[in-house]
Formats: C-alpha cells, sequence, structure tokens
C-alpha cells in the first residue's frame, strides 16, 4: 500500500505545481482580468476534471498561486543572494540582484496580485501576510548581504529605503524598458550606501 501511495503523492505535487506554475505565467503574460482556471489548465496541460479536482474555484487556485509565487520569490532571492561574490564592489553587487528580483517574473505576477488584491477582500487576505512575511525575508537577506549594523542608528531606514527605491524601478521597468536609467540611479545609490550605512566589523 506505501508502495502505490508514494508515487500518487508524488503525481499530485507534480500536477498542482504544474497548475501554479502555469498560473504564474498566465499572470505575467495576460494580467489578472486575462487569467482563467480554462487557460491555465490548458497551459499545464492538465485537464479540466483535473485541474478542479486540485482546485475547484478560481479562488482556491490564486490562493494557492499566491502562496506559491511568494516562496519562489523568497527561494530565488535566497539562492542569488548566497552566491553571490565578496569584494569591493559589493554594495554595488548586491543592488544589481535586487534590481533583478524586482524585475524578475515573479514579480509581475505578484504586482497583478496587489492590484487585483486592492478591491478583492478574498484576495487580500490571503497576499497580505504572505507579503508581510516576504518583505521580512527579503529585508534580512538585504541586512545579511550588505553586513548591516542594524543596532546602529538609521540604519534600518536605510536598509527599507533601498529596498523601496529598487522595487519603485521594478514597477517602472513594468512598462518600459528601464536598465539605463535603473543602472545609473544604483550606481549612485551604492556610493551613498558605502558612505553612510553602518557595517558589521568583520
Amino acid at each position: 500500500m506505501t508502495a502505490t501511495r508514494v508515487p500518487q503523492e508524488e503525481r499530485t505535487r507534480a500536477m498542482r505545481r504544474r497548475l501554479l506554475e502555469a498560473t504564474l505565467q498566465c499572470l505575467v503574460e495576460r494580467g489578472w482580468s486575462g487569467t482563467s482556471t480554462t487557460l491555465v489548465s490548458e497551459r499545464a496541460g492538465v485537464s479540466r476534471g483535473a485541474q478542479l479536482h486540485h482546485f475547484p474555484t478560481k479562488a482556491d487556485l490564486v490562493v494557492a498561486a499566491v502562496e506559491h509565487i511568494a516562496t519562489v520569490r523568497r527561494d530565488e532571492l535566497a539562492e542569488a543572494a548566497s552566491a553571490l561574490p565578496r569584494g569591493t564592489r559589493r554594495t554595488r553587487e548586491v543592488l544589481e540582484l535586487l534590481g533583478e528580483h524586482f524585475t524578475a517574473d515573479v514579480f509581475a505576477a505578484a504586482l497583478e496580485l496587489w492590484v487585483a488584491a486592492r478591491t478583492d477582500p478574498t484576495l487580500l487576505a490571503a497576499v497580505e501576510p504572505l507579503e508581510r512575511q516576504t518583505g521580512r525575508e527579503t529585508h534580512r537577506l538585504t541586512v545579511e548581504m550588505l553586513d548591516v549594523d542594524e543596532s546602529q542608528p538609521g540604519a534600518r531606514e536605510l536598509v527599507q529605503a533601498t529596498l523601496d527605491l529598487i522595487r519603485g524601478l521594478g514597477l517602472a521597468n513594468t512598462i518600459s524598458d528601464d536598465r539605463g536609467r535603473r543602472k545609473l540611479v544604483l550606481d549612485r545609490w551604492a556610493d551613498v550606501l558605502d558612505d553612510e550605512l553602518p557595517r558589521r566589523a568583520q
């Protein structure tokens, strides 16, 4: 009995993941209004019956997708942070990594959910706590990557200003290719952080 149950569980997880990945891509390509359960099942290569078995309603699918997107965002950033080299341009490299994070497809999908959640109480109830958790984790990783001493006055606010700045640049990038301006802004902001940000003793 155990031998047959494990493969079925694996197949179930794989199917759910395909549906959630398809939801993410539909949000990126079609936006919230253009994402439907039918389109998601077609994109995932899953029958409507199978999709309804796992997610009976669009609300069920979207709430699960919110959790999936939040997890992917955290995991992708943590993986990139762990591979970041150390050196004299560390600050600028951290900002570049964050810039890439806030212009990735998964951020665009999250934006679609944020906008929709503004007027959808059910979606807001799912998005808000996960977004707070994602924000805390992103802040923590940024502190680690920049070796920030948050016990010093103003350090936490500088980290948060950095994240707000780069998130805003990511938002601007959704309607036009903003790489040139983003590079100039991040070059200058790296200088500001190197001058102003208190660091932990190495």
